[in-house]
């Protein structure tokens, strides 16, 4: 190919989903205490077991944007080889990431004046992000232009629908999400918030769940409201430490589609929704009704 296909490690993607994309993922940062990891599709700096354990003890984890000088040394060397770029990353609704991205861009474009740098904001997040790009990762190995993925890319990214359900509220109290009251009081009622991406990739709460047999019949209703020909179209199914959860939410909708897969969140997004936490992402319309 004439061009390098990437994104960062916000898409949540599996090593092997990462190598039938064909896509070059950009490391992203995050701390525990005062120690500095970071997260790559293969999890070597720290697992996810030990990430998930650290914060059910407690641990409230930070996280930070590519800064401008990761951007450039990722990007360099496919340029100075003579290679295009495509980026796409973290929606500009969750982060400032692109912004960064774009300085070191008109650096480079500078300084390669025949090459081509395209970044595109995805307007989606976590496992959105990484189905958006397994998407266009098939059209990436069969041979589509640069132009023809970034269309692609476009066309696409507003059709993938998001449905989140976060289970842990203390986590969300500790980072500064919610107060203490509203912790305490969601927990008494066992509610968890039902999270969707808007048209802008920011996340916004579109209702409450109450009770844990709940949430899945909540997931699959939205799936059967929201997905467009799914039986020609795949799902991701995400999960943050909950395993169990991921696989009988997979079975609920496995008939719905032509593929279901599970990807399991890394620290990036895992920081601010903590453990438990399950969504569903396939291609349909973004309802932002409960």
């Amino acid at each position: 190919m004439k061009y390098v296909f990437m994104t960062d490690a916000s898409c949540d993607m599996t090593e092997k989903q990462v190598t039938e994309a064909g896509v070059k993922v950009l490391p992203m940062e995050f701390q525990i205490e005062d120690k500095y990891y970071q997260h790559y599709p293969d999890c070597r700096m720290m697992s996810l077991e030990e990430f998930y354990g650290a914060l059910r003890g407690g641990a409230v984890p930070k996280t930070t944007q590519i800064n401008y000088m990761s951007f450039k040394s990722f990007f360099e060397p496919y340029l100075k080889a003579g290679k295009d770029v495509l980026y796409t990353g973290i929606s500009t609704g969750l982060s400032g990431t692109y912004d960064t991205c774009m300085i070191a861009v008109r650096e480079l474009e500078e300084e390669y004046p025949n090459r081509k740098i395209v970044v595109i904001d995805s307007r989606c997040d976590s496992a959105g992000l990484g189905l958006l790009v397994y998407l266009a990762g098939k059209k990436y190995r069969e041979g589509a232009t640069i132009e023809e993925l970034e269309q692609f890319i476009v066309d696409t990214r507003d059709e993938i629908a998001h449905w989140f359900v976060v289970d842990d509220l203390e986590q969300l109290k500790r980072g500064g999400r919610i107060s203490a009251a509203a912790a305490a009081f969601g927990k008494a009622l066992q509610i968890k918030p039902l999270i969707s991406c808007d048209e802008t990739g920011k996340l916004v709460n579109v209702g409450k769940i109450r009770g844990k047999s709940n949430v899945i019949p909540t997931l699959e209703k939205h799936v059967k409201r929201d997905a467009v020909n799914p039986k020609k179209s795949i799902a991701f199914v995400a999960h943050a430490d909950n395993p169990e959860g991921a696989k009988e939410l997979r079975k609920a909708i496995k008939g719905m589609f032509k593929e279901v897969q599970i990807c399991p969140i890394g620290p990036v997004i895992g920081s601010h929704v903590g453990p438990g936490m399950l969504a569903v992402v396939f291609k349909g319309k973004r309802n932002l009704t409960s």
